[in-house]
This record gives structure tokens, C-alpha cells and sequence, in this order.
């Protein structure tokens, strides 16, 4: 028998490398969440809606990596920061958070993971003909009410059974009085899409102010 030993001691590089966007926390329900799909055997590949730098992204890839390499993982982004805001949405503004395809290469590199599949464009235009046609697991942490709705009503249908889906910036107070709340529309576009659809919620707990929600499909 051959032992294979690994360490998930790269949560706290990738959450360091990361500070303004994430944290132990974040990085360790992420792990948790896409471990759990990816060992369950939901079939689909792994999609990844605001990616930014690509921080988080290298974390989804080792995954892949350690526990189904042939799977493939898909991140899309507008890579001009952020669209313009609507009525529902607050503290960022239109151009935020921009970045490059250079940049998420470099984060890949930098870790020595298998570059991913990269969309870029606003979700409108990409996802209707760019996503994997089984999705077993998601992140949406795209900030702003269209951007999430536009993610759920086009990845959802394609989200496996048993699949799961993990929003950020899903602020419930009452549940999660930690919870940071600084971008509401996030909410809003969640409760809309879901209010006549069948789906296991569960919102995510922590010591500091982590705001995610997951989504289950029966």
C-alpha cells in the first residue's frame, strides 16, 4: 500500500494571498462545499461566475485536481469589473473589482495548477451558449442583483440532482447575525428566483462576517 499524503494548509496561503476578497473562513466552506459535490459523484462540471484573480478558482482546481481530475472547471467574467449597479445594489459601483485573463493565469502558475477553462464576457452574453451542459457545482459571487439572477436562471437548469450551488454576499441577519450586509441585491435576486421553485437553502455560519448561502437541487 502506498500512502499519498496531502495538507489543506493552503487555505490560509490562498486566503492571504487574497485579504480584501476573502479569508480562512470563506476559503474553508468552499473547500468543504466542492469537496463534498466532487466525492458524492454529482455529475457536471465545476463553474465559477465572478472570478476575478483567480484566487478562489486555484482552490476549485486542486481540488479537481486531488479528487476527479477529469472534471473541468469553468470560470467566467466580464474581466471589465463590474456592470452597472441597479436600484437593489449598494457600496461597489460600476468598474470594480477588474481584472485580467493575465491575472488568473498568473494565480494558476503561481500554485502550479492546471489553467481552466476561461469565459470572459458579461454573463448575458456567455452563459447561454458557454456552460458545461451538466454543472455539478457553482459559485456565484458576482456582487449585484442582475449578475445573480442572470447566473441562477441560466446555471440552474443545467445543476445536476444532488448538486449545489454556493452564493456570496447572501446576507440573512436573522439567521446569521454576523453576516456583512453590504450588498443586498444578492438576496433579493436569490428570494425572487426560488420563490416558486423547490430547493434545500442553507445559510452558512461562522466567528466573523461570512455571507454565503448553498443551494441544493433534489
Amino acid at each position: 500500500m502506498v500512502l499519498q499524503c496531502s495538507s489543506n494548509g493552503v487555505i490560509h496561503d490562498l486566503a492571504e494571498a487574497n485579504p480584501n476578497m476573502s479569508d480562512n473562513e470563506r476559503v474553508v466552506n468552499l473547500y468543504w462545499a466542492l469537496t463534498c459535490i466532487l466525492r458524492s459523484g454529482v455529475e457536471g462540471d465545476i463553474v465559477e461566475l465572478g472570478c476575478n484573480a483567480g484566487f478562489t478558482s486555484v482552490l476549485f482546481g486542486m481540488l479537481i485536481e486531488a479528487e476527479d481530475p477529469k472534471r473541468f472547471l469553468h470560470l467566467y467574467d466580464s474581466f471589465e469589473g463590474l456592470p452597472c449597479p441597479s436600484a437593489h445594489d449598494s457600496y461597489l459601483k460600476e468598474g470594480d473589482c477588474a481584472t485580467t485573463i493575465e491575472d488568473v493565469h498568473r494565480s494558476f502558475d503561481r500554485w502550479n495548477v492546471r489553467r481552466p477553462r476561461i469565459h470572459p464576457g458579461w454573463f448575458s452574453e456567455t452563459l447561454p451558449s458557454e456552460l458545461p451542459e451538466k454543472v455539478a457545482f457553482g459559485y456565484l459571487d458576482s456582487d449585484f442583483y442582475e449578475s445573480i439572477l442572470v447566473s441562477l436562471e441560466h446555471v440552474w437548469p443545467r445543476l445536476s440532482s444532488g448538486g449545489s450551488l454556493v452564493v456570496d454576499d447572501y446576507s440573512d441577519v436573522k439567521v446569521n447575525p454576523r453576516a456583512w450586509d453590504g450588498l443586498p441585491g444578492v438576496r433579493k435576486a436569490c428570494e425572487e428566483f426560488f420563490a416558486d421553485r423547490s430547493v434545500k437553502a442553507t445559510v452558512l455560519t461562522g466567528v466573523g462576517d461570512l455571507a454565503f448561502v448553498e443551494l441544493r437541487k433534489p
